[in-house]
């Protein structure tokens, strides 16, 4: 049995900001993925930024004072 990965998701107030995290989160080599938000959350903004939640740590020291993060909400399986 394989072991599932565990994803967070970062949201933003309007997808300029996640475009511009998404950026950012490139050029530090961080793997993300840029997703709908899903219907399970609700946000001002249609877009938000996936990734495994072992390295959430990382990704908010890269946006920290860069972007403005609305909150960051773990995936439930």
């Amino acid at each position: 049995m394989k072991d599932k990965k565990t994803y967070a998701v970062v949201l933003f107030k309007a997808v300029s900001y996640a475009l511009k995290a998404e950026k950012i989160l490139k050029q530090e080599g961080l793997p993300h993925k840029l997703i709908p938000v899903p219907k399970q959350i609700s946000s001002d903004c249609g877009v938000c930024l996936r990734f495994e939640q072992n390295i959430q740590n990382q990704i908010e020291a890269a946006l920290l004072n860069k972007v403005e993060i609305e909150d960051i909400i773990t995936l439930d399986h």
